[in-house]
């Protein structure tokens, strides 16, 4: 049988003794080399493999063990160790008799893997020792910067530059870590943390989407919707169909979706009139929404509508404005006579 060097890469994210049977087979019939004791070490010990940690140049190390048994296995590191790998099949494409090199993975990150590395750095931020910044915040001096971050990928959205929104939502899921990292620190029976908010999240969209997860028939648009504000009514009997509805949303967007919860649940509530209000402030706020009102019966979109003409109007502003003055040109020193 050919020498065989077995580069086992696993993910760092998952519990040592999830491998995959190919991995267990490998660890278990040869040496397992690597450079640091870890869980994963401890789970092949466990099971009788043989673990040598190298202190020292691992590439040598390898060839030598490779030599005296025929199959041996390098246990790579949470980084994959790639400076190793580079080195050692540099060094066996010179001197291919040496052995085969073959990489194997053990174990692979699952989707959203990469989640837990963004709470496991805001906790090390947010704890003793970190960042100053983070721990001296709380949920309401944060609070502007969680709108800040979610018009930004509301503005990358906009543009159409997904590269932008993908950073955008980055941020915004910052927000939402360092919210649930902040509130590990509340008071006893009031704390709660990130796992508390996903497992919310993932409660009620299997709760809010039963044509998905129990076998509810809804085949159009109109039947899941209405599905899902039954669901939402059964679950706060007492409550308003305003439930739900951010109130400091920019107030015309606001106006918008009090009118659609409304037209939803078929309350027909007539808006204020101007003409019956007693201040010019109550007037034009009357006249807004009654053009608000106007606006969904045609079907646009008055919140868009009206940021589409502000922003022209400020583009034709900035067209309006005199070019800026170009700064004087210094004149060069004069040499001493």
């Amino acid at each position: 049988m050919s020498a065989r060097i077995v580069l086992l890469v696993t993910s760092p994210r998952l519990p040592a003794g999830l491998l995959s049977a190919a991995a267990w087979d490998v660890v278990r019939s040869a040496p397992v080399l690597t450079g640091a004791e870890s869980e994963s070490t401890v789970a092949i010990r466990a099971v009788g493999g043989r673990v040598m940690v190298v202190d020292g140049p691992a590439t040598q190390a390898l060839l030598d063990a490779v030599r005296e048994h025929g199959t041996v296995v390098w246990l790579a590191g949470p980084s994959g160790d790639e400076a190793l790998a580079r080195e050692l099949g540099l060094r066996l494409a010179r001197e291919p008799g040496l052995a085969e090199l073959e990489l194997m993975y053990g174990s692979w990150d699952p989707p959203g893997a990469r989640l837990l590395d963004a709470v496991a750095v805001m906790d090390r931020l947010a704890s003793p020792g970190g960042d100053p910044w983070k721990r001296a915040q709380t949920h309401e001096s944060l609070s502007r910067f969680l709108l800040e971050e979610s018009y930004e990928a509301y503005d990358a959205i906009s543009a159409g530059d997904t590269d932008a929104l993908r950073e955008e939502l980055g941020d915004v899921l910052l927000q939402v870590v360092l919210h649930a990292r902040l509130a590990e620190e509340l008071p006893e029976g009031e704390r709660w943390n990130v796992d508390d908010v996903a497992g919310g999240l993932v409660e009620k969209m299997i709760r809010r989407n039963p044509h998905v997860f129990a076998g509810v028939e809804a085949e159009t648009l109109e039947e899941i919707t209405a599905n899902w504000d039954r669901i939402k009514r059964a679950e706060k009997p007492n409550g308003s169909v305003l439930d739900g509805v951010a109130l400091s949303q920019p107030a015309l967007a606001l106006a918008a979706k009090i009118l659609e919860r409304a037209e939803r649940f078929g309350l027909a509530v007539p808006p204020p009139l101007a003409q019956g209000q007693v201040d010019a402030e109550a007037r034009l706020g009357a006249g807004l929404l009654a053009t608000v009102a106007a606006a969904r019966e045609a079907g646009l979109d008055p919140e868009a509508a009206l940021r589409r003409a502000a922003l022209s109007y400020a583009e034709a502003i900035r067209a309006a404005e005199p070019p800026t003055p170009e700064p004087p040109t210094p004149e060069p020193p004069t040499q001493p006579s």
